[in-house]
């Protein structure tokens, strides 16, 4: 068997028809010796295309643009002016542990969501002890004798009404003692406190929660 070189080259003159194409096309002669544009090519492609007249009267859905409407951005300020006006004229409620006069204790022998529920007027009020116009020390004894006595009565929930100092110059005092008395020298005898609900006195008013039993309260 003889070798013979095995050869078959069918796009060999594949090149060359397309160098002799290009050399008749009238786009390649004017453009031989510039850049070709995306321009060129297309109009090239739609040389000889033809319009159809009857097609420009056919009839379309015309939509219209929807609207948007422009949104306004609201000054804070403003806004938080608005707030406290409507607050003031009664048609807002406060949220009051949203504010930093809120209150609240828990005894550390309980656990639980006490003073929420508290707070929340799940216990009724059986006695209230309203503190205004006593200087602090005054306020102290009354606060003491009026514990005792609900003990003694086996008060399960009591309020006190504190008030705000928001007309004394050092600021809520009476509020101060009462709340260090309750979570201090008194603490065996509370189980929790928290400020009263806005019908109740809101932030100048604490719901204190009794236990039940003997008290330490005899003690002192």
């Amino acid at each position: 068997m003889s070798n013979k070189t095995f050869d078959s080259r069918p796009f060999k003159k594949l090149k060359k028809d397309i160098e002799t194409k290009q050399a008749l096309s009238p786009l390649f002669r004017q453009k031989k010796e510039e850049k070709i544009t995306d321009e060129d090519l297309f109009c090239s492609a739609m040389n000889g295309v033809m319009e159809i007249e009857e097609f420009r009267g056919l009839p379309f859905a015309q939509t219209q643009k929807k609207l948007v409407p422009c949104r306004e951005k609201n000054d804070p300020d403003v806004f938080a002016l608005m707030m406290l006006y409507e607050i003031a004229e009664g048609r807002r409620s406060i949220n009051l542990p949203d504010t930093q006069e809120y209150v609240e204790w828990t005894n550390s022998d309980h656990h639980g969501k006490l003073t929420q529920r508290l707070h929340e007027g799940e216990f009724s009020v059986q006695a209230c002890l309203d503190l205004h116009g006593y200087t602090v020390s005054e306020a102290e004894t009354k606060l003491e004798v009026f514990l005792k006595n609900s003990l003694t009565q086996s008060l399960r929930c009591v309020k006190i009404i504190h008030g705000r100092g928001l007309r004394s110059v050092k600021g809520p005092q009476l509020k101060g003692a009462v709340i260090k008395r309750l979570s201090g020298h008194f603490r065996k005898d509370v189980i929790a406190f928290v400020t009263a609900r806005q019908c109740d006195g809101g932030l100048g008013a604490l719901y204190v929660l009794l236990k039940k039993g003997n008290s330490s309260v005899y003690r002192h």
